[in-house]
């Protein structure tokens, strides 16, 4: 790739938002409600994965999922990205992503916990579905958030969302609403960027539950990717590879790359014969 350093920053920076499933069925409501809130100048590209699992609900095809994301990243890296969000609230293979390539790689929940005390102090998350509760549990104490009341679900899967996007808005705002009062929550964070389009779409069209204090993970992952993105291109987004960020090239070179060679997943790839 061009160095940062030498690239003109007048260039409109390049965004991709993976929408992590092996179906293109979310990649609409996505574009549909959060390309209209970029800034202006640069490009937001929703795409989704080839080849892998259509439901990631379940940890296993989740982490299959994420073997597509690792070559995804790569990928649009080599195509001139400047930044990537990984679009799922279980911000699956995000530090692997950053150990592997040097644009900057985004998590929705991680983002919007990030910036959750711009708007208020305490909050609750309000997930999808039970079986996503304890892996966003997880991820909340990961990522110190110390004010987090909980995680709450509303008992939809991402497959049956697009069927009915009105009521899992209705459902999310309701649960928000319970969030509020019983945790003595003042802000709720949606931990699913599908529901999080459900939602908006909602507002967007309709104008209902703009009041509540939701935040959508879809925006504010975008708004972060915005910023490391111009901070990338400015040669100031220098990520550390002395620790958890360090590359398996680092240490030895031929492995790595023996490494990628041989293991994909296997709609993409068969794995090859060993020596």
């Amino acid at each position: 790739m061009t160095d940062v350093a030498d690239r003109d920053p007048a260039v409109d920076r390049r965004i991709a938002f993976i929408n992590p499933f092996g179906t293109g069925a979310f990649d609409a409501i996505i574009t549909e409600t959060l390309v209209p809130y970029a800034a202006r100048g640069p490009s937001v590209d929703v795409v989704h994965l080839e080849g892998a699992p259509v439901n990631i609900d379940y940890y296993y095809p989740m982490h299959l999922m994420q073997l597509a994301i690792w070559d995804e990243v790569r990928r649009l890296e080599a195509a001139g990205y400047d930044a990537v969000v990984v679009g799922c609230c279980y911000d699956p293979g995000v530090r692997v992503a950053r150990e592997l390539v040097d644009i900057p790689v985004v998590g929705p929940l991680e983002a919007a916990m990030n910036h959750v005390s711009y708007f208020g102090h305490s909050f609750t998350v309000v997930t999808d579905h039970a079986k996503a509760r304890p892996w966003l549990e997880d991820l909340v104490r990961i990522h110190g958030a110390g004010n987090c009341r909980g995680v709450r679900c509303i008992d939809w899967y991402v497959t049956d969302m697009i069927e009915d996007t009105t009521a899992v808005a209705d459902d999310a705002a309701a649960a928000c609403l319970t969030a509020l009062s019983e945790d003595q929550a003042e802000v709720v964070i949606l931990g699913c960027t599908i529901i999080g389009g459900c939602l908006e779409r909602e507002i967007m069209t309709t104008g209902r539950h703009r009041e509540l204090p939701i935040l959508n993970p879809n925006l504010l992952a975008l708004k972060t990717a915005e910023t490391l993105a111009d901070l990338y291109r400015q040669g100031k987004y220098n990520i550390s590879r002395v620790g958890l960020y360090q590359r398996h090239e680092q240490h030895d070179p031929a492995e790595a790359e023996e490494v990628r060679r041989r293991y994909h997943l296997a709609d993409r790839g068969a794995v090859e014969a060993g020596p």
